[in-house]
């Protein structure tokens, strides 16, 4: 029953195939705001877990505008181009990043990461 509110950045883990098109499976995460994180509230839906997610190096490229799939897969295929062979990173996943709400127009900020190994 607490409210937490909306945090940024959302994160969706994306899951290429091999062609480079995401799979159907996707998880979102969402952070839990500072002052939840030492005791969060537990979730009376099932299929919400709570996790902590390590701390990461990542390889990110950034873009504005309302981001759609095609978007992320684009800009995917851009960083992955642009980091060559030579970059070690995980390519079995990468995370689609949005930090705006829907209402905002316009100075929207998009990421797409890559853990480097």
């Amino acid at each position: 029953g607490a409210g937490m509110g909306m945090t940024a950045p959302v994160s969706i883990t994306a899951f290429p195939a091999e062609d480079g098109s995401l799979q159907q499976k996707v998880k979102v995460s969402l952070r839990i705001p500072s002052q939840f994180q030492a005791n969060p509230p537990c979730p009376s839906d099932e299929s919400i877990k709570i996790e902590e997610r390590p701390g990461m190096t990542v390889y990110s490229t950034q873009f504005g505008g309302y981001a759609k799939e095609v978007d992320y897969v684009n800009y995917a295929a851009k960083l992955k181009s642009a980091l060559g062979s030579e970059a070690a990173y995980c390519k079995d996943f990468y995370f689609c990043n949005g930090y705006d709400p829907p209402m905002k127009p316009y100075g929207r900020r998009n990421e797409v990461w890559f853990v480097k190994e």
